[in-house]
């Protein structure tokens, strides 16, 4: 069974108010002392994702359909060219972005978006190629759709995460609408998919040896993932998904298995009403963690630098409802610990990502938002 963590100390609480208020920098207490909030750029509309380039400059998404550059002088690019239309209602819109494993030499970006279809909408995924003056991208290709298209502003997802093969897992939202669609094996709705960087399906996928599988599933059973990270010593992928009222969940997808979405959860609807058939049936797995109240959990990553040495080896998830920062805690693969950080500073964050300084890099979900570091 998870472990469900409800209570927090007061000290953690009190210790998560800033000792000054927010403005270009400020000092923020955690139980391993206190920590500086430097505000790296502002002025992004509503920023999804981030993805530091080989010179340490930042490729940052914006929801309503842009991705500029931040520099390393902190200055923020225009728009960058050749970017796909994008459906841009409510959660859908411009979503993750990730470079190709071997973008030294092929300079390949590849996004996730809403994108809009005749009949409504969906999910793709697009890889492109940043041109050599850094003011566009060109050689656009749609490598893969979610399926089927609906006309739906919710649950798009979606996170990009390379594995240790050079394969791509999209996470994938159930559009909220047809959330019974995530136990449906044959289509892509409130699942994890594992593609090629040229949208073909990698030969040890689990839907090509499954009977009734999508050979582009790699697991099913999922609300909407919002973070996703690689565990940087096992390898395995480890995901932050949003729950109903309640039940938020990190799990570590497995080639195969079932997530339970919407036959189990520790959420309700809301509404008040049950969802499904309780917290547990077999043949479904269990959540690694969830949150009781939700907080909306958003970008996830794994630290791994120097900058803080007490937290190597802890993951990080963002918080939008929560508006906070969760450090947690591990003992293989159980979440042993959280300490909720940046409680006073009252912003979403939208993503977390180390930086190439080991630094931590965050994105505010706002109309004017920011990009931040934390040292």
């Amino acid at each position: 069974m998870p472990r469900l963590i409800t209570s927090i100390l007061l000290a953690v609480v009190v210790a998560a108010l800033p000792v000054k208020s927010f403005s270009q920098s400020s000092t923020y207490p955690t139980q391993n002392g206190p920590v500086t909030v430097d505000v790296v750029v502002k002025g992004l509309e509503h920023p999804w994702a981030l993805a530091f380039l080989p010179d340490g400059r930042m490729l940052v998404t914006e929801r309503p359909g842009r991705i500029r550059i931040v520099g390393k002088d902190n200055t923020l690019s225009a728009p960058l060219t050749g970017v796909p239309a994008v459906a841009a209602r409510q959660q859908g819109g411009m979503l993750d972005v990730v470079l190709d494993p071997n973008f030294e030499s092929n300079r390949a970006v590849y996004i996730s978006y809403a994108e809009p279809r005749t009949g409504g909408n969906g999910t793709s995924v697009a890889r492109m190629r940043l041109n050599a003056a850094g003011t566009g991208f060109e050689q656009l290709t749609v490598i893969f759709r979610q399926e089927p298209t609906f006309n739906g502003a919710h649950h798009f997802g979606s996170r990009l995460v390379f594995d240790r093969t050079g394969a791509l897992f999209v996470a994938l939202g159930d559009r909220y609408d047809l959330r019974e669609q995530a136990q449906n094996r044959t289509n892509t709705i409130g699942k994890v998919v594992r593609i090629n960087t040229d949208g073909s399906i990698p030969a040890d996928n689990p839907g090509l040896k499954r009977e009734g599988w999508l050979n582009s599933v790699w697991s099913i059973g999922h609300r909407n993932v919002q973070g996703a990270a690689l565990h940087p010593v096992t390898g395995k992928l480890w995901t932050a998904e949003h729950g109903a009222r309640g039940g938020d969940e990190i799990n570590i997808p497995e080639a195969g298995k079932n997530y339970g979405w919407p036959v189990i959860t520790y959420g309700k609807d809301y509404s008040g009403a049950t969802i499904g058939e309780g917290t547990a049936k077999q043949g479904m797995e269990q959540p690694v963690f969830y949150w009781d109240p939700s907080i909306a959990p958003s970008g996830m990553a794994f630290y791994t630098g120097d900058t803080f040495p007490q937290w190597k080896g802890n993951v990080f998830v963002g918080a939008l409802a929560g508006q906070l920062l969760a450090r947690m805690t591990l003992d293989g693969e159980k979440v042993v610990g959280e300490e909720r950080l940046l409680l006073g500073m009252n912003k979403r964050i939208r993503d977390v990502r180390q930086g190439p300084d080991s630094s931590l890099y965050l994105l505010t979900d706002a109309p004017d938002g920011e990009v931040l570091r934390l040292r």
